[in-house]
């Protein structure tokens, strides 16, 4: 091993540590997003980078006409997501019938009512996915911010404030999802180098009732993680596979793919200076204080 004077490892394979939020994305009914092809809307087991995109910017309050902030803050963030439980019934599709008319309104979350223009549609038909009492947790960080003027460029510890203390409601993925647990508690972090190092030290969460709880999954745990960010082979690798969960933010369309790797972690062993004592409480557990 090569240590410098500072006692720093300087091997070409040694990496930095990084600081990681943990947050935690728990409701009824939780949809990730997909490729929505016509009026089907599908949700993955796993977070886009697109949604988690909207997620945060909802919390700092920003406008969805500021495309660049939004594609400034996707292209800073790196994540990865480990589920916790999930129902054993799998997905719960949800058919939806409207009659829509041309003064209908809708709710928003910037505190007034949505109008509609043209006329009636008639009935409106439509299918959406959900992940029914799912829990999933991630880790996350932002990489450093360019230098572009009079474009905002949080840090990581003002998402963390804007996530504590939203300036909108949020909700996980669509409308109807809204969180059963706080998204992130102060505290809630974790230090080290990649994204599967970090989804390693999470602490396993307490089954919502001991006696009748089957969704809480045991380690290993399914995984995402980005190439780059953690073993890409191996026996806790399923596959790597390209992703499409980016945006376009200025056209609002699909804005590509990136490559992750789909696995399964188990707990690894951590020095109390790697895990917050937010993540040792039982309150940030899920259980009770």
């Amino acid at each position: 091993m090569s240590v410098d004077a500072a006692g720093t490892d300087r091997r070409p394979d040694h990496l930095p540590d990084h600081r990681w939020l943990v947050l935690r994305l728990e409701a009824p009914l939780v949809a990730f997003g997909g490729v929505t092809i016509d009026a089907v809307g599908v949700t993955r087991d796993f977070p886009a980078a697109s949604m988690l995109t909207g997620l945060f910017a909802n919390a700092l309050g920003w406008s969805r006409t500021q495309a660049a902030a939004h594609q400034a803050l996707q292209d800073r963030l790196v994540f990865g997501a480990r589920r916790e439980r999930a129902d054993p019934g799998g997905i719960l599709t949800d058919s939806q019938n409207a009659q829509l008319e041309p003064r209908e309104r809708g709710w928003t979350t910037r505190g007034r009512p949505e109008e509609r223009g043209g006329g009636g549609q008639g009935i409106h038909r439509r299918r959406r996915d959900y992940h029914p009492d799912a829990c999933v947790r991630l880790v996350v960080r932002l990489a450093p911010a360019g230098q572009a003027p009079g474009l905002e460029t949080p840090d990581l510890d003002g998402l963390a404030a804007a996530l504590e203390r939203p300036a909108r409601p949020l909700f996980i993925g669509r409308k109807p999802c809204l969180p059963s647990h706080p998204i992130w508690t102060p505290g809630a972090e974790v230090t080290a180098p990649t994204v599967h190092a970090a989804l390693a030290l999470l602490l396993p969460l307490p089954p919502l009732d001991p006696l009748e709880d089957a969704g809480t999954a045991a380690p290993p745990w399914s995984a995402l993680w980005p190439v780059g960010e953690g073993p890409e082979t191996g026996a806790g690798v399923d596959r790597v596979t390209a992703l499409a969960d980016l945006r376009n933010w200025r056209t609002g369309l699909h804005g590509g793919t990136r490559l992750v790797v789909e696995g399964r972690i188990g707990p690894a062993p951590a020095s109390p200076a790697q895990i917050s004592p937010a993540q040792i409480s039982p309150a940030a557990a899920g259980g009770t204080p």
